[in-house]
């Protein structure tokens, strides 16, 4: 992993990047971190031409994008006009929200629209991505979702954004996943784990939690991961603080020399 790699999630940020001067003054501080990319995510309505200005103003280039799972599934054009404007070549689908899935045929059925989409992202140039959260290890038919997910679905048209904290927290293993999504893994999700004071799984920056970070990195390296994207859902304190001592300890304990 090189340090050109690793972008920020700005959903970390998102109190702070509700309209067009606050994107401004956080990327801001986002570049000073350190990072020269970041996925957009969690943003107010600014206009996707003043995103492109903003982002450009400061060298930050965007490597992917979320947006709303159904307007992915039904009107994927509109997606595809956004990534042309902003130059994004990969959107992620964030969260299966209102999407059915308590059977196989309802799991196939999502896998099936999940692909649709894909292919018309793959037409036009782009790449769909994964997200996933701990409820796709819940199992059907013996079979974790997120396994179902992916052998329904062929390659080309969806790859993974595997994200750590919530393959850990399903019960998972983030490095045999990544693994498992070997050239199909072109964003991975840095998100720490750890058990707080109360005893119960929390967010933490990278290297304060318990994740093997070398095992992991190694692991998406070999499939051929393209992006570091750190995330953090919730911060101690101030979120500009928590990707700061993420970048910090990516950059003197994991990027290569």
């Amino acid at each position: 992993m090189r340090l050109d790699q690793v972008a920020a999630q700005l959903y970390t940020v998102r109190d702070f990047v509700k309209t067009t001067s606050d994107f401004d003054a956080s990327m801001k501080k986002i570049k000073a971190i350190g990072y020269d990319a970041v996925q957009l995510s969690g943003l107010g309505p600014i206009p996707t031409s003043e995103l492109v200005r903003i982002l450009k103003d400061h060298g930050l280039y965007c490597c992917v994008i979320h947006e709303p799972g159904d307007i992915i599934l039904n009107q994927p054009e509109k997606i595809m006009e956004k990534l042309a404007t902003l130059e994004c070549p990969y959107i992620g689908y964030p969260y299966p929200s209102g999407v059915p899935l308590d059977t196989l045929e309802q799991v196939k059925d999502f896998a099936e629209k999940l692909e649709k989409a894909g292919r018309f992202f793959q037409e036009n140039g782009a790449t769909l991505v994964y997200h996933n959260h701990h409820l796709e290890f819940r199992r059907i038919k013996h079979k974790p979702i997120l396994d179902i997910l992916f052998e329904e679905t062929q390659p080309p048209f969806l790859q993974g954004e595997i994200d750590t904290y919530w393959v850990q927290y399903g019960g998972g293993d983030p490095i045999a996943w990544c693994r498992k999504l070997e050239s199909r893994l072109p964003i991975l999700h840095m998100k720490d784990y750890k058990i707080n004071s109360e005893g119960a799984p929390d967010f933490a920056e990278i290297g304060n939690g318990n994740l093997d970070w070398k095992g992991i990195i190694k692991a998406a390296q070999d499939s051929g991961c393209k992006w570091f994207i750190v995330e953090q859902d919730t911060c101690p304190e101030d979120p500009f603080d928590s990707l700061k001592i993420s970048y910090d300890f990516i950059r003197e304990k994991l990027v290569c020399t």
